[in-house]
């Protein structure tokens, strides 16, 4: 696939402070590209360099293979972290302003119908809930039809029903061609819609992969995850002298490198050892563990250059 978006070695410093420290990356055409990171990682700010917001210090970015600054506004949807529309317009007033700047824009009532918020259409904004507020602003990046779609968390203060619909959006969005780069906090999020994901980390891209190739590298094993009214320690070594790779955890003990079918032989030790517990929870890796794991030595996270040292999957390019 043709790379769309593209970053090279893209450095942004604000005196002191780094916000991003040598960055690159590509997002190809009818892509969904997640990045994810803690808080002050750098990720709006890369978006900034993106959309040509924010000039970088260093390094060059392309859209359509042009610098951002030179190419039409038009193609582009933005819908940034912080975003404040008039608050005496309804949401359908909103809405048909900002496709009243636009030669060819989607109808207004359909853009209100896709966001949720047909029923919603003649409330002021100020009167909207928060989410209700969030999918008015996720409906003026849309009504453009654009090529390429930044979205800066996007679900953020929106219910779950809310977050399915955006979902939903941004699925049919790419499999119509749209380009999509987004970020997120949600997890799980980002692992559903995700073509590939990014994590940044003090400014650094630490990994790209698909969620796939992320969690297999980073996920670790699946478990068996054990809640007790019992010292834990005491289990967790009873575990490891029957053979089993337990481990200590909040809410009990984890056992570790087992399959489903060996679930029964860690209860029949339990049992016959006479203990109780008060729940049992078979856990798959999921892109949660794969952010604990990347986020950083501060977050319990493993060093930037243990990570390189293991292989992550490539960074930058077409990967």
């Amino acid at each position: 696939m043709t790379a769309l978006l593209s970053a090279d070695d893209v450095s942004k410093s604000y005196g002191d402070l780094v916000a991003l420290d040598g960055v690159s990356l590509s997002v190809r055409e009818g892509e969904v590209f997640a990045l994810i990171g803690p808080n002050g990682a750098g990720k709006t700010t890369l978006v900034r360099a993106l959309t040509g917001t924010v000039e970088p210090t260093a390094g060059t970015v392309t859209v359509f293979g042009e610098s951002p600054a030179d190419i039409d506004a038009r193609r582009l949807g933005v819908l940034p972290q912080s975003f404040s529309p008039p608050d005496r317009l309804t949401a359908r007033e909103l809405l048909t302003y900002y496709a009243g700047l636009y030669d060819d824009p989607l109808d207004p009532e359909e853009v209100l119908a896709t966001v949720g918020l047909r029923d919603a259409g003649d409330t002021w904004y100020e009167n909207l809930s928060g989410g209700q507020q969030r999918r008015v602003c996720l409906g003026s990046a849309l009504v453009n039809d654009p090529d390429l779609l930044f979205l800066d968390e996007p679900t953020t203060g929106i219910d779950p029903a809310g977050r399915r619909t955006v979902a939903e959006r941004v699925e049919t969005l790419a499999a119509g061609g749209t380009t999509v780069l987004l970020t997120t906090h949600d997890m799980a999020e980002a692992e559903a819609l995700a073509d590939r994901v990014g994590l940044l980390a003090d400014g650094e891209l630490v990994a790209v992969g698909t969620p796939d190739e992320l969690l297999a590298e980073y996920g670790g094993e699946s478990r068996l995850e054990i809640d007790l009214d019992a010292e834990a320690e005491t289990v967790a070594s009873m575990l490891a002298e029957s053979g089993f790779d337990a481990t200590t955890t909040h809410r009990g003990v984890a056992v570790h490198g087992i399959a489903p079918t060996e679930i029964g032989r860690v209860v029949d030790v339990l049992d016959a050892e006479g203990l109780s517990y008060t729940a049992l929870t078979w856990r798959e890796p999921t892109l949660e563990d794969v952010y604990m794991t990347l986020a950083g030595d501060e977050e319990g996270g493993i060093a930037r250059d243990d990570v390189r040292s293991r292989g992550a999957p490539a960074v930058g390019g077409d990967v």
